[in-house]
């Protein structure tokens, strides 16, 4: 029991360290989106959903980061990054409520890590934060969370948490659902930056079993950003 005690100790400081490394590698070669409308209304999103789902706020470390490519993804220790493409290319804020508390789900199911032991191992991770992985494979490591696919049940797991998430914040899953169908689309003119969806594949499956499971869910949805704020955030987007 020590032993375990000892090794989930180490794995939490690892991942600490391994969650600013990797932060701070993605601030210094991309630029952090200002825009403090923007900023705060992504926040409230998040706020949001953390509030009505008992999720520790501070936990969750989001950073908003210019860039067209429709992307999101969670790093180590709780941080959240969100391209200002995906907010976008939302047709509406459920759809990047979904894809958000799709990755939150990631963080608060320890995917992040399982997905790092699993495919660079613990010994190799703990390395890296003494500064001895070598800036390549710290590169690669790095490029591995933000474009590749989670292992398939762990995806599916990550999106009945999302909607379990949404209808408990009475935000409309649906939309969700939506949003991975059109991106499927491979003429949709959002495509063309598309990070976010060629590292989730099987989208048919993946819509079917979300319509599936939010059949019988609460239907009384209210928005979370009121409707003047939404066009506000995406107006902004546009400057």
């Amino acid at each position: 029991m020590v032993k375990v005690f000892k090794v989930q100790k180490v794995t939490d400081k690892t991942e600490h360290k391994l969650g600013k490394l990797f932060w701070e590698a993605f601030k210094n070669t991309e630029e952090e989106y200002k825009n403090t409308y923007v900023v705060n209304s992504i926040d409230s999103i998040v706020t949001h959903i953390c509030m009505s789902n008992k999720i520790d706020r501070e936990t969750i470390k989001v950073h908003l980061l210019s860039k067209d490519e429709i992307n999101a993804f969670a790093l180590p220790n709780g941080h959240l990054i969100i391209y200002s493409g995906l907010i976008h290319n939302s047709d509406n804020q459920e759809e990047l409520t979904g894809v958000i508390s799709h990755e939150i789900a990631h963080i608060e199911l320890n995917h992040v890590m399982k997905k790092l032991v699993k495919e660079i191992g613990l010994s190799f991770l703990i390395s890296m934060t003494t500064g001895n992985g070598g800036s390549e494979i710290f590169k690669e490591t790095a490029k591995l969370l933000s474009t590749s696919a989670f292992d398939r049940n762990l995806e599916k797991e990550a999106d009945i948490k999302a909607v379990d998430y949404m209808v408990t914040a009475k935000v409309n899953p649906e939309p969700f659902a939506n949003f991975l169908y059109k991106l499927s689309d491979k003429e949709h003119k959002a495509t063309k930056n598309l990070t976010w969806f060629s590292k989730h594949p099987d989208s048919n499956e993946r819509v079917e079993y979300i319509i599936e499971y939010i059949k019988d869910k609460l239907n009384d949805y209210k928005p979370i950003l009121i409707n003047e704020t939404w066009e506000k955030l995406k107006e902004e987007l546009k400057d």
